[in-house]
């Protein structure tokens, strides 16, 4: 006997019921950012490996599915370790791919441009609870807009877009990456360790003070500096003025910060926090930087910031940019966990014809029905009608038997 295997690990079969709310939830997302004027595009799923391996997706890059050489580009000569055999590799993300469509369309494209994207991204990662190898990333960005009108009119269209869904109770935590690196240097900690210090300090609130200066002594670091360090994160960060006051940062920077809090704040309801532990993962990152925390459980659901030099790599011209993404899969998950109803359902019925004869005696009847905007399912009669009955009903359908 032949057995048909499952998935692979982290990767999913969608049912019709599961299509039904990723399809209305997707609806909802490009009516609402339509209205923001954000264009939908698309890039492909395979990349280059030197783009996807140019030290801008941090941990990420670990995580590749990597898809070997084939015919003429595999020259046995060539191969001298792995990596030798690897010309392309699936997307971790939908960043990357965009700073590269950017480079190659640029002179095709609307200046500031207002990118959104849907797709599947793909990592090599342990799956978790909403946490796949293969998921779907709805991701906006603004590529040219150098002022903080690009993080406000993000934050903005994504929380209306989470209203639009009556999903409540998130907080959309906020910092700089200006702030964590002058954190670092002012500490008198080498640059070359920023990225090490501030894996370290991500894992805060999963293993406390005491494992971070654990993981922190690990690098070579001085105690003593490492305890001026983490006393930063012991006072109020209620305030960004307050929390940077003791470290001289730039005046500019703060206010930068405060004035997208505030704006967001005034024209949308919603709870913008100043989170000084926020680092978000990825090292292109070069500004503001924001993530989408709901309050009961222990992710987030969606995040970005301004990387304003990745795309400069690809076309030797500064562009600044700032993308926010949102986890597809999470908010699915989370709807569905409160008991989220996608609107009004069309009615459905099911005509369930006796024989071959019954399909004219219905045809007029069905086209009208579907005409007036209902769901007909036709069907000819089962040897057990029972068990076909209820399993429609179950479906929502109303029975309509045609003799």
């Amino acid at each position: 006997m032949n057995f048909i295997k499952t998935p692979t690990k982290g990767m999913r079969d969608m049912l019709p019921k599961d299509m039904v709310l990723r399809e209305y939830v997707l609806k909802v997302m490009k009516e609402v950012y339509a209205k923001f004027g954000f264009e939908l595009i698309q890039t492909p799923v395979v990349e280059h490996i030197e783009n996807l391996t140019s030290k801008q997706g941090g941990e990420n890059e670990k995580l590749i599915f990597k898809i070997m050489k084939r015919g003429e580009k595999l020259n046995e000569g060539d191969i001298n370790d792995l990596d030798s055999l690897v010309d392309s590799g699936l997307r971790y993300d939908l960043t990357v791919p965009l700073a590269r469509f950017y480079a190659n369309n640029m002179p095709l494209l609307s200046t500031p441009f207002r990118a959104f994207q849907v797709g599947n991204v793909y990592r090599a990662e342990r799956s978790q609870k909403g946490r796949f190898r293969e998921f779907m990333q709805c991701d906006l960005d603004i590529l040219g807009e150098k002022t903080n009108l690009a993080e406000i009119e993000l934050i903005t269209a994504v929380i209306t877009f989470l209203s639009a869904l009556q999903f409540k109770n998130f907080t959309i935590r906020i910092n700089d990456r200006r702030i964590l690196t002058k954190m670092v240097e002012y500490v008198g900690f080498k640059e070359e360790l920023l990225d090490s210090i501030l894996i370290a300090l991500d894992k805060l609130d999963k293993i406390g003070v005491e494992g971070v200066t654990s993981e922190l002594l690990t690098l070579g670091l001085e105690e003593e500096k490492v305890k001026k360090y983490l006393n930063f994160f012991a006072k109020d960060t209620s305030s960004v003025k307050d929390f940077c006051e003791s470290f001289q940062m730039d005046e500019s920077v703060v206010s930068n910060l405060e004035t997208i809090m505030e704006t967001v704040q005034k024209n949308v309801d919603a709870t913008l926090k100043f989170d000084p532990t926020l680092v978000r993962g990825m090292g292109y990152y070069t500004g503001p930087i924001f993530e989408i925390m709901v309050e009961e459980e222990a992710f987030a659901i969606g995040g970005g910031g301004r990387y304003d030099k990745m795309i400069e790599k690809y076309t030797n011209q500064p562009t600044p940019a700032c993308g926010f993404s949102v986890g597809f899969e999470r908010l699915l998950l989370l709807l569905e966990e409160r008991g989220f109803m996608c609107g009004e359902e069309q009615p459905k019925f099911a005509y369930i014809l006796s024989d071959e004869n019954s399909l004219d005696k219905a045809y007029e009847e069905i086209n009208q029905k579907r005409e007036d905007g209902c769901v007909v399912k036709v069907l000819y009669r089962s040897k057990n009608f029972k068990f076909q009955r209820e399993t429609l009903e179950n479906d929502g359908y109303q029975i309509v038997e045609v003799n």
